[in-house]
């Protein structure tokens, strides 16, 4: 699938481009300084006529009275691949980047993406959701016996890491479930599962998506965090790690979970390979994924043979709007 790639695009053809980047969510900086310059120098360097364009300090509108014709959204977290962009730029009639606006809304909260991958049959780690006005310290200290030790705490809106916590033990728990609650109002408690961390895109639409090579994400300590995502070198992003069988599988379940969402252009979906019987459990599926030196999916489509610049092209040129080829 990846050779039928068709990466014959004419800069021209794309017209004026807005590179959406920084925005108001808790990772804008990365946006800003990382993900949307990374982008705009590729698209101007292939020859598009680019231009850098942020929400947070101009109206959207401004897009349709400076005559844009599509969007690259480089935007993450809230306000950016969470569907309110995507609804804006819906209204104005300007075709962007990525997923509509219901598959970045589901996909952006990762508690609803359980339901939908459950109710698809579709593996996934065991979870608790409490609300703000559940977090007493006895609920709390209920759910290591509900889910076992150690837990993953996480606000379910968030992304790259943000206000999450691996609790340990019994004691952990009100801690991390009060930092969860300072980025959201509901809180995900999940079932911890032991072994390799995996990540594998998506490229396409519907019947058409196919999956990029597997990447396996060795950070120092175990600890994939903010930090080591963004701003050290000391993480390792392999491909080719995995049998053919399993490579295949993975492939497989993350395409399924890309499909069950009803995303587009493009996706990247998170995954924990259980080392007691190397089954592999969905985490998250990530609609407006990074595009900076550290980031996955640039780096998996290398290995496919696909360079970044290709890469930003081919995802600018499936630019559209909801319902409209």
């Amino acid at each position: 699938m990846i050779s039928n790639l068709d990466l014959n695009i004419d800069p021209k053809a794309l017209g004026k481009v807005a590179v959406l980047m920084g925005g108001d969510s808790s990772e804008r900086e990365v946006s800003l300084t990382m993900s949307g310059p990374g982008v705009l120098a590729a698209l101007l360097h292939g020859g598009v006529d680019a231009h850098a364009f942020n929400p947070a300090e101009r109206g959207l509108h401004e897009l349709k009275a400076e005559g844009f014709d599509r969007c690259f959204i480089a935007l993450h977290g809230r306000h950016g691949e969470d569907g309110t962009v995507q609804g804006a730029l819906e209204l104005l009639g300007i075709p962007y980047t990525g997923s509509g606006v219901m598959a970045s809304s589901i996909a952006m909260d990762k508690i609803m993406t359980k339901r939908l991958w459950l109710a698809d049959g579709l593996a996934t780690p065991r979870y608790v959701k409490l609300k703000k006005d559940q977090i007493s310290r006895k609920r709390c200290m209920a759910i290591p016996d509900e889910l076992g030790l150690p837990i993953f705490v996480k606000p379910p809106h968030e992304g790259s890491t943000i206000g999450i916590s691996k609790v340990m033990g019994y004691s952990q728990m009100q801690d991390a479930v009060q930092l969860a609650a300072q980025y959201d109002d509901e809180i995900l408690c999940e079932e911890f599962i032991d072994g390799p961390e995996l990540t594998c895109p998506i490229l396409g639409e519907g019947d058409q998506a196919f999956a990029l090579p597997v990447m396996q994400i060795e950070a120092e300590g175990g600890n994939y965090d903010y930090q080591n995502k963004y701003f050290t070198s000391t993480t390792r992003y392999s491909t080719g790690t995995l049998s053919e069988e399993k490579e295949a599988e993975v492939r497989a379940l993350v395409l399924a979970a890309y499909q069950s969402l009803g995303c587009r252009g493009w996706g990247r979906g998170d995954v924990m390979l259980r080392k007691s019987d190397n089954k592999p459990f969905l985490l998250e599926m990530n609609t407006s994924p990074g595009m900076t030196s550290h980031s996955l999916v640039p780096m998996s489509a290398k290995a496919a043979g696909i360079s970044y610049e290709q890469l930003c092209l081919w995802l600018l040129s499936q630019a559209r709007l909801d319902g409209k080829a």
